[in-house]
């Protein structure tokens, strides 16, 4: 199931690419042995991050931040804690489940 939402975070990592955002992806993801963990950690790596932060404001927020899954797939608790603390941030906070449902709430946000 991992390498599906490995393909859907690239499909959006293109469009967003190709529309020109400034964002980026914290790969939280990733397998490291126990000391390269540690230094991560140290450096600041955080578990939960959301997928997908767009550093745009709109009207109504500061960001968006964006988690993505693939069914059945759900949001874990620290993504749900990450999620609540952005929104009382000012960020807008979306989980989507395909690539049409991400592509949605991109273009909402950014107006496009």
């Amino acid at each position: 199931m991992k390498f599906k939402e490995d393909n859907l975070q690239k499909q959006v990592a293109r469009y967003l690419d190709l529309n020109k955002v400034l964002w980026c992806h914290v790969a939280n993801e990733r397998k490291t042995s126990i000391q390269a963990g540690r230094r991560l950690k140290a450096k600041g790596v955080k578990s939960g991050v959301p997928d997908c932060l767009i550093f745009k404001a709109n009207k109504n927020f500061t960001g968006l931040a964006l988690e993505l899954k693939v069914k059945p797939n759900k949001p874990t608790e620290n993504q749900k804690k990450w999620l609540l603390e952005l929104s009382l941030q000012g960020w807008e906070c979306k989980v989507a489940y395909d690539f049409d449902e991400a592509i949605n709430i991109i273009d909402k946000y950014l107006e496009l």
